[in-house]
């Protein structure tokens, strides 16, 4: 598959031409609704010949149960992981199950022979991260290990092939107890044959300081857990200025000190499926983006009459535009800013990546991810 960027008075049936393909397919595989106008700077992938992958990856990602099912059903044949999203629990370790069932994820993951994990989050009534919850958890040895049986038993009457620890805002003093605690799920998971994983916000240095950041230690979770998923995205933010939310450098960083506290064959990369649109001028603590798939930028780019840009720092693409005498920018992904991703991967040799979230829709994602690497099962 080849990656074109389209250029002022290219049309899919100019290009299908060009490139010894159908239309049909250019059209398919980059979602390009009718009647199939392009936008000036948008990166399209070009289906090609089949060949052989390069290597075998882990490929995951995180799915609320209201997914719709014909898009969970398109996207599971390129991934190795579902992680339905998510279950809470109790200051007494009482396991909490999404509101909506899931148990129709998990059969449709088993018969698209895939995994699917069950994801633990500590969120309180706010639907935030709690880390008073997560403290009086991990200080309370019966609600650890209530938490811990009831994850087991959950996973073993449902189906679930293991369970990834998704924590996030863990207080300093909490760091060793919360990787004992993923240690200890991990060994009693191990025991009944199903894996752990962790979620790792995206740190630089061991001393990191910050909230987000000193309760997560890399070298003791990356001992803990059978994988880690570093969570390499948000620096473009709902809250934040406008920028990528995946720049590259950044992402880059993170990797980098991550191989050197946690083997790479552990690491998966944590690539984001969304993007924002922010209104201008910005205004901190007043300005509020809108997150967008890659289907929805492209159509506000056609719609506003907008070309895309790309930053070739950040690896990302990005425009700007007009409504109702406002000002937006929109940041997001494209199959260039993806290749950037996956070049990482195969140059630290990482375990595989894990995308937030698959609730937006991006086949040529899928389709280049399967052009580069087959997914192991």
């Amino acid at each position: 598959m080849q990656i074109y960027v389209v250029k002022t008075g290219d049309t899919v049936y100019r290009l299908a031409s060009a490139y010894g393909v159908t239309a049909e397919s250019i059209i398919e595989t980059n979602q390009i609704a009718y009647p199939y106008r392009l936008v000036v700077g948008q990166a399209l992938l070009i289906p090609g010949e089949d060949r052989a992958p390069k290597r075998g990856i882990l490929s995951g990602g995180y799915a609320y149960p209201f997914i719709r099912p014909e898009l969970l059903e398109e996207t599971l044949p390129y991934l190795s992981r579902l992680l339905v999203f998510s279950y809470g629990f109790t200051e007494e370790g009482r396991l909490l199950a999404p509101e909506l069932p899931d148990a129709w994820m998990i059969q449709a993951a088993k018969e698209a022979r895939a995994e699917a994990f069950l994801t633990l989050t500590p969120f309180g009534a706010d639907g935030n991260f709690n880390n008073q919850l997560i403290h009086r958890m991990l200080i309370e040895p019966k609600a650890r290990e209530q938490l811990i049986s009831e994850l087991l038993w959950t996973v073993e009457q449902k189906g679930f092939r293991g369970v990834d620890v998704d924590f996030e805002f863990i207080l300093a003093q909490d760091r060793v107890l919360f990787a004992d605690f993923v240690r200890d799920l991990r060994n009693r998971m191990a025991e009944r044959g199903y894996q752990v994983s962790v979620a790792l916000v995206p740190k630089t240095s061991a001393s990191q300081r910050g909230a987000l950041y000193e309760g997560k230690d890399y070298r003791l979770l990356g001992a803990a857990a059978d994988q880690a998923l570093l969570m390499t995205y948000e620096w473009g933010y709902t809250y934040g200025p406008p920028m990528a939310v995946a720049p590259l450098p950044q992402v880059r960083r993170v990797v980098s000190y991550a191989v050197t506290e946690i083997p790479s064959e552990k690491l998966l990369l944590g690539i984001p499926n969304y993007g924002y649109d922010w209104p201008l001028p910005y205004v901190r603590g007043t300005t509020e983006a809108r997150t967008i798939g890659n289907e929805e930028a492209i159509q506000i780019a056609l719609t506003e009459g907008a070309e895309i840009s790309y930053d070739e720092t950040a690896k990302a693409p990005y425009f700007y535009y007009q409504d109702d005498g406002i000002s937006h920018v929109v940041w997001f992904e494209d199959v260039r800013s993806i290749q950037a991703k996956f070049e990482l991967l195969s140059e630290f040799g990482l375990a595989g990546a894990c995308y937030w979230q698959l609730m937006r829709p991006f086949r040529a994602n899928w389709r280049l991810l399967a052009d580069e690497f087959w997914v192991e099962r």
